[in-house]
């Protein structure tokens, strides 16, 4: 109650401890905040200049043309995705020929990201030039096929009913 003016005033929740606020932040916010600042500079690069295999297979995956949400360049811990589509978390990158030289590192990266609970799914340049509608369906089929890790179980057995068909 306000001495000053006898009008009582309605007690609002406190504010939520800093802890809960780690747990309310969106499902997009994935990359790790120690790193993100450095991280998304060079992401910044990779979107202003995507390889030509990027191109092509961005414009199969963007605007929801799987039926999934894919984004591009996306920051993940300490890594940049190619193509990720987070409710499924499945990752898609496409590879150049500095992956023959960097293989101990891409071993590393996918350890780190099958660890945070994603799936990772590798195509080569020329693959994906020369034969995008099959990446496509590729990509497609294994999204169509994931089940969203964080979609609720389903409850209950449930039960099949016959239907009588004698009228």
């Amino acid at each position: 109650m306000n001495s000053d003016s006898g009008i009582t005033q309605k007690a609002t929740s406190p504010t939520p401890p800093k802890e809960g606020l780690e747990k309310q932040k969106p499902g997009y916010i994935t990359a790790n905040p120690l790193s993100y600042i450095i991280i998304k500079q060079i992401r910044d690069e990779l979107k202003k200049n995507p390889t030509e295999a990027e191109i092509i297979i961005w414009e199969y995956l963007k605007n929801k043309k799987t039926g999934h949400k894919i984004r591009r360049q996306h920051i993940v811990d300490n890594f940049i995705a190619d193509f990720i589509c987070l409710p499924k978390k499945l990752v898609i990158e496409i590879d150049g020929k500095i992956h023959k030289f960097q293989k101990e590192y891409d071993q590393m990266r996918t350890e780190r990201l099958t660890e945070l609970g994603f799936k990772i799914i590798r195509f080569t340049n020329e693959v994906v030039k020369a034969k995008p509608n099959e990446v496509f369906s590729q990509i497609k089929h294994i999204l169509d096929d994931t089940v969203d890790p964080n979609s609720p179980p389903l409850e209950g057995l449930g039960e099949v009913k016959e239907k009588d068909y004698n009228y």
